[in-house]
């Protein structure tokens, strides 16, 4: 069907060398990357699908082949490989989009993303959006969000956060007194102050304040938030800690409370393990182990199944 002239990147899940990657993700680049060898194995992987045979699955970023995904897989599998050969930026800008389409808004999406990204990152998707939609992302969410939460994730989406390494320990002092102040000291919170601190200042410079904070306060900053405030507002601001504290550790607890309980959300599973798995999946699998006492992989093995299953695990892979 033409894919081969199409194709312009294959990554294949290589779990026993997973490790030999230069960066802290599970997929890497296949050494010796031969295309039409690729675009051969998934045209007869996708072909065997209807027959239940065992899947060796290869990704590219190439629309051609997104809609061959779509026509010969379904449900949890498909959604599943259509984000893998995504762009990172086209799968969060797709994300936003699903997250606020429609009668509701599905603020928890949105807090991940805008709490968890970095600037180039949510440069690359607002850029995305507007090529995709023809509209200004800041402008769609300003008709989606309101109140304090909207004027938190608003300044986060504008992807303008301090980037610079310096940590100024006077003004890490100062802020952790003025939030004290705002929050704590005070009958009622000045939800504002926290806003502006936590959305703007460089994640070096927060971390000393957090510690700053603990200094003069019984409380850390997460517990003071989680005490002073609720709703949408809380979850952000609580989720923008725990991404200044360590972002595989807050995707790690993600995963976890995705497969908790009755049901397991999978739009959860394969957003993350999909979006962290070229950047910090080792992480991630190494902080989930620390704090629920087991592997991811096992409990991918215990939440989920089929060709869906399989293939999660396989981007996840096994702890040594």
């Amino acid at each position: 069907k033409g894919l081969c002239c199409c194709l312009t990147r294959c990554v294949t899940f290589v779990c026993s060398c997973v490790d030999q990657s230069n960066t802290r993700g599970t997929v890497r680049d296949r050494p010796n990357f031969k295309v039409e060898e690729d675009v051969a194995t998934l045209r007869k992987a996708m072909e065997g699908l209807g027959k239940k045979m065992k899947v060796k699955i290869c990704v590219s970023c190439i629309q051609k082949l997104i809609d061959d995904l779509e026509g010969d897989t379904h449900g949890d599998f498909e959604d599943l490989l259509v984000a893998l050969v995504k762009d990172p930026a086209v799968h969060d800008c797709h994300e936003v989009i699903k997250a606020i389409k429609g009668a509701g808004t599905t603020e928890s999406t949105l807090t991940e993303i805008f709490a968890s990204r970095s600037n180039r990152q949510i440069k690359a998707l607002s850029e995305t959006y507007l090529a995709e939609t023809g509209r200004a992302l800041i402008k769609d969410l300003q008709s989606e969000v309101s109140g304090d939460y909207g004027k938190a994730l608003l300044i986060l989406a504008e992807g303008k956060r301090d980037e610079s390494t310096h940590v100024d320990n006077a003004k890490a002092k100062a802020d952790a007194k003025t939030l004290y102040e705002a929050g704590e000291k005070k009958w009622g919170t000045d939800e504002a102050k926290f806003i502006d601190i936590l959305c703007h200042r460089s994640v070096p410079q927060l971390r000393q304040t957090l510690i700053e904070y603990k200094n003069i306060s019984k409380k850390t900053l997460q517990e003071s938030i989680e005490s002073e405030m609720s709703g949408d507002l809380e979850e952000l601001l609580v989720a923008v800690v725990k991404c200044v504290k360590s972002v595989p550790a807050y995707m790690a607890e993600r995963l976890f409370k995705s497969m908790k309980g009755a049901g397991t959300t999978e739009s959860t599973l394969t957003r993350i393990i999909v979006s962290r798995s070229e950047i910090d999946l080792l992480d991630v699998r190494a902080e989930y182990k620390k704090l629920f006492g087991y592997t991811l992989y096992s409990q991918l093995e215990s939440e989920v199944s089929g060709n869906y299953g399989e293939a999660l695990k396989t981007l996840c892979g096994q702890d040594d």
